[in-house]
């Protein structure tokens, strides 16, 4: 499968915090239809360790694929390895700044591979996969109200408005807290189809309705960005980061690479 991007957009914001904790990468400036990998990253800690937390996990993240990646789409266990490289950083980074101890990020991450668009997230930053205005898949936050409305104890509708509701259940910390990335591998993409990668930010400010109420209306990606920037700077109360990856064209595999590849992942 060859899937091509549009040119993606992104922005990454304080909103209604006195500096911005969040990281993405690659920075909104530097980003192409080119770019086969992103991230946002909510960093957690207070002022400067939350930053340095979301920037760190971009940089170690990169670095691990750099050296390490050779295939075509990232396996689950092979980003779950980034992972463990990520939390070990961390802890080289707090033994040169103690004072940095407790320091955390969420995490999101995705890869435009070759047999799809890989996904990948920690806490509460979220990942939506929009096709004709409407979601049609979001990643499950890693928090403590979202357990419990899984288990029925609460509503989504109690959730959103909850005390409770930005107490993440899992972080990239460092090694004495680790953890694992859930991870999706998403071969039904069509063109025209939205990837949104973002920090709670946004989600604060654009619910499920909201947010396909926006998409519907057939905006190109970077009205879509502008439109957001522009409600959240003015409703946010927190940092707010968030990635638009439009998708423009899939090819999918055929004759005998089709062949290949199928014979290929019945072995696998």
């Amino acid at each position: 499968m060859n899937i091509t991007l549009e040119r993606p957009f992104a922005a990454t914001e304080k909103g209604g915090r006195g500096s911005n904790e969040d990281f993405i990468y690659p920075l909104s400036e530097l980003a192409s239809s080119g770019e086969r990998f992103f991230m946002v990253c909510d960093g957690v800690g207070g002022a400067e360790k939350g930053e340095i937390a979301s920037a760190l996990a971009c940089d170690s993240f990169k670095t691990f694929f750099d050296t390490f990646f050779d295939a075509e789409d990232p396996s689950e266990e092979f980003i779950n390895r980034a992972v463990l490289y990520t939390e070990s950083r961390f802890d080289e980074y707090v033994k040169l700044h103690p004072e940095a101890k407790g320091m955390a990020t969420t995490l999101t991450f995705l890869y435009v591979g070759a047999s799809g668009i890989t996904v990948a997230h920690i806490g509460d930053s979220r990942i939506y996969h929009i096709r004709d205005g409407k979601i049609i898949h979001a990643t499950q936050d890693h928090s403590l109200v979202n357990s419990w409305v899984q288990l029925g104890k609460i509503t989504k509708e109690e959730a959103a408005v909850h005390p409770h509701r930005n107490v993440i259940t899992r972080a990239v910390m460092g090694s004495n807290h680790s953890v694992n990335a859930d991870v999706k591998l998403i071969t039904d993409i069509r063109n025209g189809d939205i990837f949104m990668m973002c920090t709670d930010g946004v989600t604060e400010c654009f619910p499920d309705e909201k947010l396909e109420s926006l998409f519907s209306r057939g905006l190109n990606a970077e009205s879509l960005k502008d439109m957001i920037v522009e409600y959240c700077t003015e409703e946010a109360r927190d940092n707010f980061s968030f990635y638009i990856l439009p998708v423009q064209n899939v090819q999918r595999a055929t004759g005998y690479r089709q062949y290949i590849l199928s014979l290929f992942y019945s072995l696998v």
